[in-house]
């Protein structure tokens, strides 16, 4: 659940906001009324947690120190977000959920011109598949907490009973047993959902062992690589570790993403 904003004096930001004008009402209407747009910093989370359950003002401010955004800052220390600041940022978020990208990448493309419009819809009798969940989801949670059963997964993702039990067979999907029914935690309703896609072009339970096999196989190596600092008793260090291994996981995910990409250009050409 994205964080709330801190408490704030609302008669002292909007006579900070009105000050800006200076003596003598030297601000403009179109000054005034683009102030009256501008959001503050709790306001634009409420305004994108519906899209990314998990933005906090934590994250913004981080954007922010990273110079990725740079909102206008009232005389009182305020900040303030134009309607393009909010743009820009669900840019930002869209291509750390939807593409893997770090930061470095994400500052290249902003720099690039790259906008944060939709992508443009599938062709005629397709669909774009999307992610029901967040991607980029903080590695220390697991899920939201909730669990579906094998009847809500299969109405909303919109497959059959014989896929989701070969996924459990080729250990794709495990559920949790309870009360000798099946239930899955939002991460696996969701490999459940992207399996879903893959059947329509043909794909089946037993070739998806290749996938499996690769996280496997990456999540060890991730692993090896900070397994001292996951261990540590200093819980900042571990702190430390986990968002590291959160960004080297991006960044792997990214870089098999790109070779996937230029192997595929070659079979187009």
């Amino acid at each position: 659940m994205a964080a709330q904003a801190p408490d704030m004096d609302v008669k002292e930001l909007e006579a900070d906001l009105a000050g800006e004008g200076g003596e003598g009402n030297e601000g403009s209407e179109g000054q005034i009324r683009q102030r009256q747009k501008s959001l503050t910093i709790g306001a634009v989370c409420k305004a994108l947690a519906q899209e990314f359950p998990d933005i906090s003002i934590s994250k913004i401010r981080y954007l922010e120190d990273q110079k990725l955004l740079t909102p206008r800052r009232t005389p009182g220390g305020y900040r303030l977000y134009t309607q393009g600041d909010v743009a820009r940022l669900r840019t930002i978020l869209r291509m750390q959920r939807d593409e893997f990208l770090p930061l470095r990448v994400i500052r290249q493309e902003l720099a690039a011109g790259r906008s944060g419009a939709a992508p443009a819809p599938a062709g005629e009798g397709g669909r774009t598949w999307r992610p029901g969940v967040s991607l980029r989801s903080p590695i220390s949670e697991r899920s939201s907490g909730a669990l579906y059963s094998i009847e809500d997964v299969l109405e909303e993702t919109k497959t059959n009973a014989k896929l989701v039990r070969e996924l459990e067979e080729y250990g794709v999907v495990k559920g949790e047993l309870r009360g000798g029914l099946r239930y899955f935690d939002e991460t696996e309703r969701e490999i459940i959902a992207a399996v879903a896609e893959l059947a329509r072009y043909g794909v089946e339970g037993r070739n998806l062992r290749v996938f499996r096999s690769s996280a496997d196989r990456e999540a060890n190596l991730l692993q090896q690589i900070l397994a001292p600092a996951l261990r540590s008793r200093n819980p900042q260090r571990r702190k430390e570790a986990v968002e590291a291994l959160e960004n080297l996981a991006a960044v792997a995910t990214h870089l098999k993403h790109l070779l996937l990409i230029r192997d595929l250009r070659k079979i187009v050409r």
